[in-house]
């Protein structure tokens, strides 16, 4: 009995003396100022939206708040993420200290799936898979179908946002969603009735999609066209691809 009582002491003090170790790193480490800034760009879709210079500017908000050689705690460090969260092509971003004195940074992209042109292109803008509006960046150019209104004019700032528009956003993400589609739809329109059509990289065809629903639907009829129709009459034996209405394809 008293070996084991013995024993049990031991124990017990090894686990306080590993517990009162810890405490002493963290409380050290916690006092322990910023040595150097790591900042990870995750570019899981090929963006270069935002860079590592430009996390690190705004950590320290264009060098007027410096980071290296603080003491960043909790409640700073919050504030520090929460910057970086507040970039439009920020879609999310974890800052947090290590034993070794850095400050790191992990920052996911935003990404955007169209382009919205305007008459006057100083007003293009992204769009992204939440039906939310992204500036233009000095430093990338997404690959992405471009959207107008047909015949000119502008979207309203809700458009992709409010309920009845929501499926023209249904319609870019199945776009998005699906290579072949994303890498052939080049141009879409907005027609004056709301109905969609749009230009293609391949074929001189102008697909009139009609409203957008039954989409899945309606691209795999255009899927038909494209299997049977362009490899036996070739690709510009039809100008014009009406997939509107269910059970047909009219070709023009």
């Amino acid at each position: 009995m008293d070996k084991s009582v013995r024993n049990l002491l031991v124990a017990l003090a090894c686990l306080l003396g590993l517990g009162g170790m810890a405490a002493f790193a963290a409380l050290r480490q916690a006092h322990r100022p910023v040595q150097n800034i790591v900042v990870n760009v995750a570019n899981e879709f090929d963006n270069y939206f935002i860079s590592e210079r430009g996390v690190t500017a705004l950590l320290t908000n264009g060098g007027k708040e410096p980071v290296i050689g603080t003491v960043p705690e909790g409640p700073r460090l919050r504030e520090l993420e929460n910057r970086l969260k507040a970039h439009p092509f920020v879609r999310d971003a974890q800052v947090y200290r290590d034993l070794a004195g850095n400050l790191h940074a992990d920052v996911h992209q935003n990404r955007p799936i169209a382009r919205l042109v305007h008459p006057d292109d100083r007003l293009d803008s992204y769009v992204d898979a939440n039906g939310q509006r992204l500036p233009l960046s000095p430093l990338y150019t997404a690959r992405v179908a471009t959207v107008s209104r047909a015949g000119g004019g502008t979207l309203p700032t809700t458009f992709f946002q409010d309920s009845t528009s929501r499926g023209y956003l249904e319609f870019l993400r199945y776009v998005d969603e699906h290579p072949f589609w994303k890498a052939q739809v080049a141009e879409v329109f907005v027609e004056p009735g709301g109905k969609l059509s749009f230009t293609q990289q391949v074929g001189d065809q102008r697909i009139e999609f009609g409203a957008p629903e039954n989409i899945s639907e309606k691209f795999a009829k255009l899927m038909v066209f494209y299997r049977q129709i362009p490899s036996v009459l070739g690709w510009d034996t039809y100008h014009r691809v009406n997939v509107e209405y269910q059970n047909q394809i009219i070709c023009e």
